[in-house]
C-alpha cells in the first residue's frame, strides 16, 4: 500500500488516519461492545432498536470478508507445501495465475474448481470450525495464543534474513523514500484510511464483538491505543521484511524494479521471485514465510467468523454451536466460487468494494449515529471509569467533527474516481454485479435481518 501510494509519505496520510480515525473509533468501539455486552447487532439494538441495521450491515460486510478472504489462506498454505521444492522456479508469475490458479479469460468464466485450493480452503474452514466450536476461551483464544506468539517469531526470522541480504537498503529505500507529491491526491488519503480501517478491523463490527467478552473492569482507553499502536508497528515490521526481500530481487537483477510489487502478486509473485535468488536457505525462507502469511489469515480469519456466528445467536438465542455448524456450512459453500479459475477477478472486485464503499461508508454512518444520534459522552464516561488514564473533549471532536469530514470527502472522490472509470479496467457488468451489487446487498441484507423479531426480547433490556 505505502508503496502505490507514495512510499515513505504515505505514512502522513497513513498516521494522520490512525489519529483521528483509528485510535478515536477503537476507542469507541471498545465501549460500545463492553457497555453493551452483545455483537454489533446486539449493541446497535440496545442503543436504539432504529439503529440494529447498522450492526447487521456490519456483519455482513464481515461475512462477504470471510468467504473470499479463506482463498488467500488456500493459496498461502499450499505454496508451503510448493516451498519445499520451489516448485513456482523459473517462472513465478506463470506458475501463479496459470498452472496454480489456472486463471480464465474473465470474472463471467469460471473454469471449473481448482481442487487444491477447495482442498486447502476446507482445511482452514475446518480449523475455523473448530476454534468457534470450542468457544471464545477454549477454542479462539487458545488458537490465537498459538498462532500470534508463532507469526511474531516467523516475522522476526524472516526480518533479520531480510535485512542481512545485499541490496536490502535498495528496497527499503523503495518502500519509504518519500513522494510528497502523492499527499495531494485523494486517492492516497482513501486508501490510507482503508488502511487503517481494514489492519484494525474497525467499522465491520469485529471489535463491538470482542470487547463485549472483555472484563468489566478491563482498561478500555489503554487496550484501545495499544491495539492501534502494535497494530502499525507490527505492520510496518512486516513491510521492512518483505522490501529488504525485495531490495535483494533487485540486486541480483542489476537494480532493475520488479514487477508486481502491489497486491497478491507480491506475495505469490515477486517474494517466490526472490526467494529463488537467495544463496542459501531458500527453502527454509519460504516455508516460513507462507507459514507466518498462514497464521495470519487464519488468525483473521477466525475473528471475521466469530463476528457473525455471534450476531446470529444473539439474534435467534440459539445454541451456539448450532450456529456455528450452519454459517460454515453456508459461507464454506459461497466461498467455492473463489477456488475456480475466476477466483481471483471476482476477489479483487469484490474486495476492493467492499473495502473502499463497504467499510469506509459503514464507518462514515457509524460516527454520524453514535456521534450525533446517541449520547457520545455515556460512551466516553464508560471508557474512562475503567481506564488508567482518560479520554477528553480532543475524542468527542475527533469522533464528530474530524473523522467524518476527512472520511466523507474520501469517499466522495472515491465515487468520482469509480464513477469516471470502472475499477481495474472490468467490464461494466462485472464491476455492478461483483462490485456494487455486492457493496449495496451488504445494506439491503443488514436492514432486512434487523426488521426480524427477536426471538428473546429480553436481551435487548438488559
Amino acid at each position: 500500500m505505502a508503496f502505490d501510494n507514495g512510499g515513505g509519505a504515505f505514512l502522513i496520510p497513513y498516521f494522520v488516519a490512525l489519529l483521528t480515525a483509528g485510535i478515536p473509533i477503537i476507542i469507541m468501539e471498545f465501549a460500545m461492545g463492553h457497555k453493551m455486552k452483545g455483537g454489533a447487532a446486539l449493541t446497535f439494538a440496545k442503543m436504539n432498536r432504529k439503529f440494529e441495521w447498522l450492526g447487521w450491515w456490519q456483519g455482513i460486510i464481515s461475512f462477504v470478508i470471510a468467504v473470499y478472504y479463506v482463498a488467500v489462506i488456500g493459496w498461502a498454505i499450499n505454496y508451503i507445501i510448493f516451498s519445499f521444492s520451489l516448485s513456482w522456479s523459473g517462472e513465478p508469475v506463470g506458475f501463479f495465475v496459470g498452472e496454480f490458479l489456472g486463471l480464465t479469460d474473465g470474472p463471467f468464466q469460471l473454469g471449473g474448481i481448482r481442487w487444491p485450493i477447495l482442498i486447502a480452503v476446507v482445511v482452514a474452514w475446518l480449523i475455523s470450525f473448530v476454534a468457534l466450536y470450542a468457544g471464545v476461551q477454549r477454542g479462539i483464544e487458545r488458537a490465537n495464543k498459538i498462532f500470534m506468539p508463532l507469526l511474531i517469531v516467523l516475522l522476526l526470522v524472516i526480518l533479520i534474513r531480510g535485512i542481512t541480504l545485499p541490496g536490502a537498503a535498495d528496497g527499503l529505500e523503495l518502500l519509504f523514500k518519500p513522494d510528497f507529491s502523492q499527499i495531494l491526491n485523494g486517492s492516497v488519503w482513501v486508501a490510507a484510511y482503508g488502511q487503517i480501517f481494514f489492519t484494525l478491523s474497525i467499522a465491520f463490527a469485529i471489535m463491538i464483538t470482542y470487547s463485549s467478552y472483555l472484563p468489566d473492569d478491563a482498561d478500555i482507553v489503554n487496550n484501545g491505543f495499544m491495539t492501534a499502536l502494535l497494530n502499525s508497528g507490527f505492520s510496518i515490521l512486516a513491510g521492512i521484511a518483505i522490501f529488504s526481500i525485495v531490495g535483494y530481487l533487485m540486486h541480483q537483477q542489476g537494480g532493475e524494479l520488479p514487477e508486481n510489487l502491489s497486491g497478491v502478486f507480491l506475495a505469490f509473485a515477486t517474494i517466490p521471485a526472490a526467494i529463488n535468488q537467495l544463496p542459501t536457505m531458500s527453502v527454509l525462507v519460504g516455508v516460513l514465510f507462507f507459514t507466518a502469511l498462514t497464521f495470519a489469515g487464519l488468525s483473521s480469519f477466525i475473528s471475521i467468523n466469530e463476528v457473525v456466528v455471534r450476531s446470529f445467536a444473539d439474534k435467534l438465542n440459539a445454541p451456539r454451536r448450532k450456529v456455528v455448524v450452519w454459517y460454515t456450512v453456508i459461507a464454506g459453500l459461497v466461498s467455492v466460487v473463489f477456488t475456480t479459475g475466476a477466483g481471483l477477478y471476482i476477489l479483487d472486485i469484490v474486495d476492493y468494494f467492499i473495502n473502499n464503499f463497504g467499510i469506509a461508508i459503514s464507518g462514515l454512518v457509524e460516527v454520524i449515529v453514535v456521534g450525533y444520534l446517541f449520547k457520545l459522552t455515556d460512551l466516553r464516561d464508560h471508557a474512562n471509569a475503567t481506564s488508567d488514564f482518560t479520554i477528553g473533549a480532543w475524542w468527542n471532536v475527533m469522533i464528530k467533527v474530524v473523522t467524518p469530514v476527512i472520511l466523507g470527502i474520501s469517499v466522495v472522490l472515491n465515487f468520482i474516481e469509480n464513477f469516471s472509470a470502472n475499477y481495474g479496467g472490468y467490464g461494466t457488468i462485472q464491476v455492478v454485479i461483483f462490485g456494487w451489487l455486492v457493496a449495496a446487498l451488504a445494506v439491503i441484507l443488514g436492514y432486512a435481518f434487523s426488521r426480524r423479531k427477536w426471538s428473546d426480547e429480553a436481551l435487548l433490556s438488559e
